[in-house]
């Protein structure tokens, strides 16, 4: 039995880690890294294994940097089974055929920019993406086993990272050798309001867990909405737009909830115009509306009822480009949540454009900001920006809440940790180094491993 680990190695993104017992080859999750510009160069290259050599994909969960590499898996030889949830087999369509077309684009530009017709091609196209779905097989439920060869067996746990999301439990026999091995994926927090809570299976051997917030603990929840409130509030009170940067998987549905309570229990003002300027927000919205069965019950009984909890008067959801090209001349009164989350693409980057300027304008984050992203530029202080070539003055009121985090933070991480039963052996992944390193120190009872890029281990 052994573990190679091939991405999220001491960084947040690119989860991709390779379990060979048996004579099979078992992937769980193929990424796509993200962040600076020479990122694309870390994703054309090899995967540090051969993709036909591949037996079974395992998918945690739909975000870009556990899935977003899965079209260039197949279209570099990879012709096995993936197996995930329902919910996650949707979403992750949405979010790979999205990442092609963003291929597609940026290999246009660059051809644009070299004057070269034959300037290197997308990382991969839509063709590749839409070929990708048919490596899609059965379907995982939570808590129900999967036999995937002899002495394997994989179980999903719902993780309560977003919809769909799965820690996976799995069963290895390879002679005389027994083992329980758990990836944990991405975790969530608990007391979240739409999720259900994350759970563990016991009695675990190795755990694979991921430490994004493993350095602090977040705000509390009911400060962050509140603040948010606030926020939302003075903005409006100074003639100008909010903007928000928003990942279009979880925390997109979970604002609209909020801006949905806030409004009908008087906490904003009711007259704000909401444009969920998203296209892949706007599908996925309508996927969450799909499965219900994913949510905690007092929430699924809202759909039961007929209700929306992602409904609220002057929500304008946007699809086309030339509506979006229109928000730019509003410029007071209008809450704009436009993607991507950490402002490396999407339509976001325009509306900062026309917004960061304005002193009476406003800019929240509530999600994780990645090293070398234009999010972690603004938040840390940065007075200009480089948008579209152009130098653009940061004058706009930033706010910065933690508490939205759809990832556990310390104090969660451990709690989980300790009900996984004392493992023989802790791998930290998905984290910066120095997070690790802050998160190894507070593991009691275990070996804990923080593998670098390429390490292969024997279990």
């Amino acid at each position: 039995m052994q573990l190679s680990f091939h991405g999220a190695d001491q960084g947040v993104t690119g989860s991709c880690h390779l379990l060979t017992c048996g004579g099979k080859k078992i992937l769980v999750d193929c990424g796509l890294f993200q962040g600076r510009h020479e990122i694309h160069e870390d994703n054309a290259e090899t995967f540090g294994f051969e993709p036909s050599d591949i037996d079974i994909l395992l998918l945690t969960h739909a975000h870009l940097d556990h899935c977003g590499r899965i079209p260039l898996l197949v279209k570099r030889g990879f012709s096995g089974e993936i197996i995930t949830t329902s919910a996650t087999r949707e979403l992750a369509r949405l979010v790979m055929l999205d990442s092609a077309h963003l291929h597609e684009e940026e290999a246009r530009r660059r051809a644009r920019k070299s004057h070269d017709k034959h300037a290197e091609g997308p990382l991969y196209d839509e063709l590749d993406a839409l070929n990708s779905f048919d490596c899609f097989g059965r379907t995982a439920q939570y808590h129900k086993p999967i036999q995937l060869a002899h002495g394997i067996t994989a179980t999903f746990f719902d993780a309560g990272h977003i919809l769909g999301s799965a820690s996976v439990l799995l069963e290895l026999s390879e002679g005389e050798r027994h083992r329980r091995v758990l990836f944990s994926g991405d975790i969530g927090n608990s007391g979240r309001p739409l999720l259900r809570d994350p759970e563990v299976p016991p009695n675990i051997d190795t755990v694979i867990m991921e430490t994004t917030y493993g350095d602090r603990n977040h705000r509390d929840l009911d400060a962050s909405v509140a603040e948010f409130y606030d926020a939302i509030t003075d903005a409006d009170e100074r003639g100008g737009n909010i903007i928000i940067p928003t990942f279009a998987l979880e925390r997109a549905q979970e604002l609209l909830f909020y801006l949905h309570e806030g409004i009908r229990r008087k906490k904003i003002p009711e007259g704000l115009r909401v444009f969920l300027d998203s296209p892949m927000a706007i599908s996925a919205t309508e996927i969450f509306k799909r499965h219900p069965e994913g949510y905690r019950p007092e929430i699924q009984r809202l759909f039961g009822d007929k209700g929306d909890p992602f409904g609220l008067p002057g929500l304008h959801f946007v699809r086309d480009v030339s509506e979006s090209i229109r928000l730019n001349s509003i410029r007071s009164g209008a809450i704009i949540m436009a993607g991507s989350g950490m402002c490396t693409g999407g339509r976001v980057r325009h509306h900062l454009r026309h917004n960061l300027a304005h002193h009476d304008c406003s800019v929240i984050f509530v999600g994780f900001a990645a090293q070398g992203t234009l999010a972690r530029q603004i938040v840390d202080g940065a007075s200009h920006v480089r948008l579209f070539g152009d130098d653009i003055p940061v004058r706009a009121r930033i706010h910065t809440i933690n508490g939205f985090s759809a990832h556990a933070d310390q104090s969660e991480l451990l709690d989980w940790h300790a009900r996984t039963g004392n493992p023989e052996t802790t791998f930290l992944v998905h984290g910066e180094a120095d997070t690790m390193e802050h998160f190894a120190r507070k593991l009691k009872n275990t070996k804990v491993v923080m593998p670098k890029f390429g390490e292969t281990r024997e279990l």
